[in-house]
């Protein structure tokens, strides 16, 4: 049977970090999202056709695909593979750049899923991975892969340089992740990162870490509220974002296991023992910014959310006689 040609992908949100786990874990949530079109074209190359959406704080998305995170990880992947044809991709944005729910890796991610399903020897998300992180390059300069890893796998991941692992977590948790209408560039919240820092606090955030994610592994709230305390970023990132101390103080009041930001920011999270609990918190997180004049909207989601999966094409489809699948 021959080939689809055309294939769409949603990518969902993430919270990258999660507090302690600085470019290394994150997880993805029900809400927002990003939406990839590839089509295969005879020419051997990559072209980003157009972004189309929620392009707030983005200013000019680049269309060249060496500069785009989609259009850069299809570049790897080619390249990688030895594949002699090409993509063309179309991006819907539901992600604002700068929004701190990587919006720059859902298109990247979203277009390796889609592009995937147009290969013959389709390849596991893991193996996609090493594509993603160079995408991300094209966004931030560096290749972490604390929000293309969740969003390659679903749930909580643990991304490191070389390994990508989704972490157990129990049904009962859920986040809610705010955001404002603030942009903030991610190359800005990594600058105030850059002086040392002393040995102590490096070692009191391992310890929360450990904590933390020895929590997540025993199922235990008491552990993930101890360990979720993120005392080496957010301290300087957090006067990069008005509102931010009275949001985490909403969080925290409502019950909250845990409130910091998500990536670099703006938006924040905070992790509740249930989605009632969440839900009751909701409210009060958007209030804490909008008193610092600033609208807001939250998303409330189980922290195992979804992964990125494919779009039934329905046109194409009927128009080529193929059945859309699901990787």
């Amino acid at each position: 049977m021959a080939l689809a040609t055309l294939a769409r992908a949603f990518s969902p949100a993430g919270i990258g970090n999660i507090g302690v786990g600085f470019d290394l874990l994150g997880h993805t949530v029900v809400g927002p999202g990003d939406v990839a079109t590839v089509r295969r074209i005879d020419a051997p190359t990559v072209r980003v056709d157009a972004v189309r959406g929620d392009v707030r704080g983005a200013g000019d998305i680049p269309l060249d695909a060496g500069s785009n995170t989609a259009g850069r990880a299809l570049l790897a992947l080619r390249e990688a593979l030895g594949i002699d044809h090409g993509f063309a991709i179309e991006l819907d944005k539901g992600i604002p750049l700068g929004s701190g729910l990587g919006g720059s890796a859902a298109s990247c991610v979203a277009a390796l899923v889609a592009a995937n399903a147009l290969l013959e020897r389709p390849l596991s998300r893991e193996a996609l991975y090493p594509f993603a992180l160079e995408g991300e390059w094209a966004s931030t300069h560096s290749r972490q892969g604390d929000n293309v890893g969740p969003m390659l796998v679903g749930g909580v991941a643990l991304a490191t340089p070389t390994r990508l692992l989704r972490l157990d977590v129990p049904e009962w948790l859920h986040c809610v992740a705010v955001q404002p209408d603030q942009v903030l560039e991610t190359r800005e919240a990594r600058a105030v990162l850059s002086a040392p820092y002393p040995l102590s606090q490096v070692v009191a955030h391992s310890t929360h870490l450990a904590l933390f994610l020895t929590g997540l592994a025993r199922a235990d709230a008491a552990l993930i509220g101890e360990g979720l305390r993120d005392v080496l970023v957010e301290p300087r990132r957090a006067p990069l974002i008005p509102g931010f101390a009275a949001v985490k103080q909403a969080a925290m009041a409502h019950g909250a296991l845990g409130a910091s930001l998500s990536g670099g920011g703006p938006a924040c999270f905070a992790w509740f023992a249930s989605r009632a609990e969440a839900a009751a918190a909701a409210p009060a997180m958007v209030g804490g910014f909008n008193a610092a004049g600033c609208a807001a909207r939250a998303h409330v989601s189980p922290v195992a959310g979804p992964r990125a999966e494919l779009l039934a094409p329905a046109a194409a489809a009927l128009q080529e006689g193929l059945q859309p699948r699901c990787l």
